[in-house]
């Protein structure tokens, strides 16, 4: 489970991300958020924190984050943050290649109902491309890694991922993606809005 406040929300990021970098999924460098205020609404601000030369383990990271509240907005709260990195995927032949933000984490540390999200938004995980091609060798390469991780953060949380909600490019299954309905041997040609 996760703890509401940014603290635990940061210790939870920290060894959610753990796991996915142990798949070689996220290597963290930065988080990135939003402010808002209760009653307003957000407020269009962003910050960012790189993690270059700290860890989400850094007990001091919290201060900075709190730090970086707008001064013309005193009572503005940060809405989740994002853990930005780059992952691993691998190609129809084998190749590793480094992609940014292959794999994105968002934790909110909100009081109400603090939370994790795991997010993908390439096709690398799926039966198909988003040109709708069958590749059944990088889907094969990627997808079981994807499925071990989200097992592994089941286990890690205490608690049963919930597959989020369709969208264009994929629906969400517990471990992964669904597969893409074929017609004539092909999926969707998704590309129009790439």
């Amino acid at each position: 489970m996760i703890e509401p406040g940014l603290e635990p929300a940061l210790a939870t990021a920290a060894r959610m991300s753990a796991v996915l970098s142990a798949h070689g999924l996220l290597d963290p460098h930065a988080l990135e958020w939003s402010w808002f205020e209760v009653g307003k609404g957000g407020l269009g601000i962003d910050s960012g924190l790189s993690l270059v030369s700290r860890s989400l383990g850094d007990e001091k990271l919290a201060d900075e984050i709190r730090g970086c509240r707008p001064v013309g907005h005193p009572r503005a709260e940060m809405t989740g943050f994002v853990v930005v990195g780059t992952g691993v995927w691998f190609d129809a032949e084998g190749t590793a290649r480094r992609e940014e933000r292959l794999v994105e984490l968002l934790v909110s540390p909100d009081a109400i109902g603090p939370s994790a999200e795991v997010s993908v938004h390439h096709d690398v995980w799926a039966t198909c491309d988003f040109r709708g091609n069958p590749h059944p060798a990088v889907h094969a390469r990627n997808a079981p890694r994807l499925a071990a991780a989200l097992r592994e953060l089941d286990a890690l949380l205490g608690v049963e991922a919930e597959p989020g909600e369709p969208g264009y490019f994929g629906m969400a299954k517990a471990y992964g993606l669904e597969d893409a309905e074929l017609v004539d041997g092909r999926g969707t040609d998704l590309t129009d809005l790439l």
